[in-house]
């Protein structure tokens, strides 16, 4: 079955990033759904019977799949990072930052000591994805997360109740950091709208069945990025760390802020994600 679908996707010509980096792996994905299984830790012995009423939830939403171009976890109502699942919806981006696996190491080696995270902030929650990796990585923490979408934060709140971790996940609604007022954090992470208008126009349909706003950065892709960079400062305790995805902005990045010392981290595809210390964002002016 798994090679049966994702030899359809493949011919359908299916764009994957939402979940599933390739058609075996989204293939996968389905057939574990269908058959009741967890996608995170499913067993690679795979010989096992499948019923007619599996066969058919698998054959309706791959017909969907391809017909719509509606990504997969949207049709399936779940996300994964790591071993946790998610609820999505169209109203929320989908789940797939890279800064997931770097929160489960509990930020090694860029924190020495995880215990000294008694604050962390996601800004951009969309579902509360990261909110809720953080608040598991570093139990200790109580843990803010903001997005300017009412929407989006009725997805974030019902997952945080599923983690039940409602009294160490505060969410809030504002535009950035304006709802929190004087708070401070030893750990910021956030992965803001960073498409510049141009790759907007040409965004697969995939990509276009989320929501704009939590794609589309301005004209350069960096509007959201800057105000971060200047802004972020005020919100980090002394010893404070900010991490941020950029994705394929990393280039455009470093022209507009060439001497800012950031560190990229090396995960996946690398060079998606910086990370920089509240003293070096305070020694250079960001704008």
């Amino acid at each position: 079955m798994i090679d049966s679908l994702a030899s359809r996707f493949r011919r359908a010509r299916l764009h994957h990033g939402h979940g599933a980096t390739d058609a075996e792996t989204e293939a996968f994905w389905l057939v574990a759904w269908a058959l009741k299984l967890d996608f995170a830790t499913l067993d690679a012995t795979l010989e096992q019977p499948v019923s007619a009423a599996a066969l058919r939830r698998m054959g309706t939403i791959a017909e969907e799949r391809i017909a719509t171009r509606t990504p997969l976890a949207y049709l399936l109502g779940e996300a994964w990072l790591g071993p946790w699942r998610f609820h999505v919806d169209r109203r929320v981006i989908v789940p797939r930052s890279f800064i997931a696996p770097m929160l489960m190491a509990q930020m090694a080696p860029w924190i020495k000591r995880p215990g000294s995270v008694k604050r962390a902030l996601d800004l951009c929650t969309g579902s509360g994805c990261l909110a809720i990796v953080a608040a598991h990585a570093f139990p200790d923490a109580q843990v803010d997360a903001v997005d300017l979408s009412g929407h989006a934060l009725q997805v974030a709140r019902r997952n945080v109740k599923a983690h039940v971790l409602e009294e160490r996940v505060a969410l809030h609604k504002g535009n950035l950091f304006a709802p929190l007022a004087a708070k401070r954090y030893e750990l910021i992470v956030t992965n803001p709208p960073y498409v510049k208008a141009t790759a907007m126009a040409r965004l697969p349909a995939e990509y276009r069945a989320e929501p704009a706003m939590a794609l589309a950065g301005g004209k350069d892709g960096l509007d959201l990025v800057a105000r971060i960079f200047a802004q972020a400062s005020r919100h980090l305790t002394p010893k404070g760390l900010l991490v941020m995805e950029t994705g394929h902005q990393r280039a455009a990045v470093e022209r507009r802020w060439p001497r800012l010392p950031l560190t990229w981290a090396d995960v996946a595809d690398g060079g998606i994600v910086c990370l920089i210390s509240r003293d070096a964002l305070e020694a250079f002016s960001v704008g």
